[in-house]
């Protein structure tokens, strides 16, 4: 089993500092290449089921819901996950449960496979979210830990074009596995090409990864994990059912308490790191200013990137008619400008938070193209005309998404990067689940199932985009002006 056996992590002598520090790890660019893949395995799941959604409930039945669970059940399990993963990376090692959130996130995606129910899909994609939330805190951990300072700038940098790729990629990967139709699995094919992969992510995160013992005698924080956990469900829950249900008086009731429970949870960290009890956060992250701007700033990007790519799906397969093939096409000129605009992002590190500031006007901007499209097109749209906007936002994407990880976690101690990774990992998972509960119950809410409800319900939810990105642009003012050296 020698296959299995990690390379141990080597120390050198720290004679600045007085102890002992990692050396540069000798496999970090290959280890590197195995974390982001696991990362970006997760991303791809936590997309596309905004393409693959209709065509699921069409088959295993349910309500417009069950459109929206399938995205939001992934990603509440996923904030609720996400604080505890970085906290047991921290006790139990990164290296262990980054192999066993993998682990557990292959068997995930084939219970997901093999669902008869949309009850039976959407618990499955809770546990997708919860192996998930183990896997992912740990990738910015280990990057920290295997690379040297003049490194890490550059390793991050890479970070974020391949996810913000993943995220985007994960729809049209969805719609042309379903196309196909491999075997006759439609849109099974989609969570079964995950065996392969996470069989392999497995095998070289075993061998690839550096040993970590994790810190002794840690302990978990349960009150603080439930804390949080409810008060995501109590806020993602009423958004997305409260509309089918009229909008009775206990959803309101519901979302109000989920804001006293997220300050609940702030109190609770604060009152038990004075008592020297182990927390989820690290109450210093949050007296830092750049870091509290990022966690705004991730919640309505990501709910902003999100939305408009599940407005956009239920506008063209449930609004249209596309098939979901041809709705993962319209958007690839979205991933293309996303993509080729990351290449060039490590030569405008240096203007600092005015890339993520361009990057949110420009993404709107593309979005009021859209709409402008949209409207002028009516039903007779072709997936060609929505070119422009598309390649405008994907451009703004690149810009914000590129720059995010780096900005946000320069700004953070060693002692403090499990829990910086952990709750800026949760913050965007909250932010996707928010993104899609609120425009999705935008769009349905207007949608008459007519042509001209669909345009309704199309502007209305574009238009909310726009002010969502609007506001992150407000909140990226919290930023350094200048981006900070290694």
């Amino acid at each position: 089993m020698a296959i299995l056996e990690a390379p141990a992590e080597p120390l050198t002598r720290d004679d600045t500092a007085g102890r002992h520090t990692p050396a540069p790890y000798r496999w970090r660019w290959a280890a590197l290449g195995v974390v982001m893949a696991g990362s970006a395995m997760e991303l791809l799941d936590s997309s596309v089921t905004g393409v693959a959604g209709p065509t699921m409930q069409a088959e295993l039945g349910g309500g417009a819901a069950v459109i929206q669970w399938l995205t939001a059940a992934y990603t509440l399990a996923m904030v609720g996950g996400l604080l505890l993963g970085a906290r047991l990376g921290d006790i139990l090692g990164r290296r262990r449960m980054f192999l066993w959130g993998a682990a557990g996130f292959t068997a995930a995606s084939l219970l997901v496979a093999v669902s008869q129910s949309a009850d039976t899909a959407v618990a499955a994609r809770v546990l997708q979210g919860l192996c998930g939330a183990a896997m992912v805190p740990q990738v910015f951990a280990l990057i920290k830990a295997m690379f040297p300072p003049h490194e890490t700038q550059k390793a991050f940098g890479l970070a974020g074009p391949i996810m913000g790729v993943a995220a985007i990629g994960g729809p049209s990967l969805a719609g042309w596995l379903i196309d196909l139709d491999a075997f006759g699995t439609g849109w099974r094919s989609i969570f079964l090409i995950n065996l392969p992969i996470g069989v392999a992510i497995v095998l070289l995160a075993a061998r690839l990864l550096p040993r970590d013992r994790g810190t002794t005698g840690g302990r978990l924080d349960l009150t603080g994990a439930l804390l949080a956990s409810t008060a995501g469900v109590t806020l993602i829950y009423p958004l997305v059912q409260g509309r089918e249900a009229g909008w009775p008086l206990w959803s309101f009731l519901m979302m109000a308490v989920s804001l006293a429970l997220f300050a609940g949870f702030a109190v609770h960290q604060v009152r038990k790191s004075r008592r020297g009890g182990d927390v989820l956060v690290v109450p210093s992250l949050f007296r830092k200013r750049a870091f509290n701007g990022g966690l705004v700033l991730g919640v309505l990007l990501m709910a902003a990137m999100a939305g408009l790519g599940f407005v956009m799906t239920l506008h063209l397969q449930v609004g249209l008619a596309f098939s979901p093939i041809a709705a993962a096409a319209a958007m690839i000129p979205f991933a293309v400008a996303m993509g080729g605009t990351m290449a060039f992002l490590d030569r405008l590190a240096r203007y600092g938070r005015a890339t993520l500031l361009a990057g949110a006007l420009i993404n709107a901007a593309g979005i009021v193209v859209l709409m402008v499209t949209v409207g002028t097109a009516g039903t007779g749209l072709a997936w060609y005309q929505l070119t422009p906007g598309l390649v405008l936002a994907g451009v703004g994407s690149a810009l914000f998404m590129g720059r995010y990880f780096d900005s946000v976690m320069q700004a953070v101690s060693v002692t403090e990067i499990g829990s910086a990774a952990g709750t800026l990992s949760a913050v965007q998972q909250l932010g996707a689940s928010f993104g899609v509960a609120v425009l999705g119950s935008v769009f349905f809410g207007t949608f008459t199932g007519d042509a001209d409800g669909l345009m309704a319900a199309t502007m209305l939810s574009l238009g909310a985009t726009v002010v969502i990105l609007l506001a992150g642009f407000a909140a990226g003012f919290t930023l350094p002006r200048r981006q900070p050296t290694a």
